[in-house]
């Protein structure tokens, strides 16, 4: 995700230069005779990075774009998905990290610190008064729990656990 003009500027050079390996590439007709399948492979993965890459400008550009008079929509995929979203609404509101800062009444620093972590070291009560400050509402959420997966993740971590407890006896041992 693009956060800001830096990585925006940086992300179309990296654009730009991806258009130009892979104009050069097509190009190359003695890679093509000689191996097909490497000069397609090579092709196709610098095509796979440039889409993404496109996507993300595309997004930034619609961010920085958007109407103020309308509100936006940003759709959130998942809960893991909301620091993404937070700081979309940031760039979308036309707000700086001082500006966002100077409402919360912290430190521009400290949202820097936000975004650069995608919001890992904020407590949840951080969030929920940045997401207050950008005046991001929820509509029509719906959680899915799914309680095979929760059995399936129990086995997991009770495999993990048994695991590491023979580990722990068998260093025990060797100790003694």
């Amino acid at each position: 995700m693009i956060k800001n003009e830096k990585q925006y500027n940086y992300s179309k050079e990296c654009a730009q230069k991806f258009e130009y390996s892979i104009s050069v590439i097509e190009k190359d007709e003695d890679w093509k005779q000689r191996d097909q399948e490497d000069w397609q492979l090579d092709i196709d993965v610098k095509e796979s990075h440039l889409m993404a890459l496109q996507e993300e400008i595309a997004e930034y550009e619609k961010l920085i774009n958007c109407d103020k008079k309308q509100p936006i929509r940003i759709k959130v995929e998942n809960f893991n998905k909301l620091p993404d979203t937070l700081i979309k609404a940031r760039i979308a509101a036309k707000m700086s990290q001082k500006e966002l800062a100077d409402v919360l009444g912290i430190e521009e620093q400290r949202i820097q610190e936000y975004e650069s972590t995608d919001y890992q070291c904020a407590s949840f009560v951080e969030v929920l008064e940045v997401s207050a400050a950008l005046c991001v509402e929820f509509e029509n959420a719906f959680v899915k729990v799914d309680f095979d997966e929760i059995e399936e993740v129990k086995k997991i971590i009770e495999k993990f656990r048994s695991k590491r407890k023979k580990r722990k006896q068998v260093t025990t041992r060797v100790e003694t």
